[in-house]
């Protein structure tokens, strides 16, 4: 039997850590960039050789729309994809203009699955899906060393008891008929065996 101070110690929570903090692959930026470069290279060259003033002014505008349609917005959709790997849960945040953010529970038990294609075995990047008995599962999409990920959410599912599964592992370990240590019960069934009639 543990001392009181012990058994209260061990049923403290613990206070959330942050793990990890992913995003999708850099590679991801790649194509903006060569976008970008290419975009002010245009500019640069045509910039001041086009005979009309206004020709300069409509060169320089379709550069920067071109630059923001090519290369901001890609780059804010990469900022904006954010997940958060705690030592309680999973927290998966998305979207420019209109935020969602979603949440899985360790404790509650999924599956992990990586799947990787093309780009992503070179890159060692790939999807980890999260397949938590809904419809369609959780995809934490173009993740930088998916395996690693992979692995660190199956140590830390593991790790994440919950508090009722883990009474009933310590009752159903316990010998028959003995009390459990938290509440002095019996378990149900395991009443003495009475004198048969």
């Amino acid at each position: 039997m543990s001392a009181p101070g012990v058994q209260a110690w061990a049923e403290t929570p613990r206070p959330e850590v942050v793990v990890a903090r992913l995003r999708p692959h850099s590679r991801a930026l790649f194509f903006p960039t060569v976008a970008l470069l290419i975009d002010i290279a245009v500019v640069s060259y045509f910039a001041g050789a086009l005979p009309e003033q206004w020709m300069n002014l409509a060169l320089l505008g379709v550069g920067v729309l071109i630059a923001l349609l090519l290369f901001v917005a890609p780059v804010l959709r990469w900022l904006a994809q954010n997940d958060t790997i705690t030592t309680r849960r999973v927290v998966i945040r998305s979207g420019v203009l209109v935020r969602s953010r979603q949440e899985l529970l360790h404790s509650r038990g999924y599956d992990v699955t990586v799947r990787q294609a093309g780009l992503q075995l070179l890159f060692r990047s790939g999807d980890v899906l999260i397949n938590t008995g809904l419809e369609h599962p959780v995809v934490l999409r173009d993740v930088p060393n998916a395996e690693l990920v992979q692995s660190a959410l199956h140590d830390l599912m593991e790790a994440s008891v919950n508090p009722i599964a883990a009474r009933r592992q310590r009752a159903h370990s316990q010998h028959p008929g003995e009390p459990d240590d938290q509440t002095g019960e019996q378990e149900l069934g395991d009443e003495p065996q009475r004198g048969s009639r």
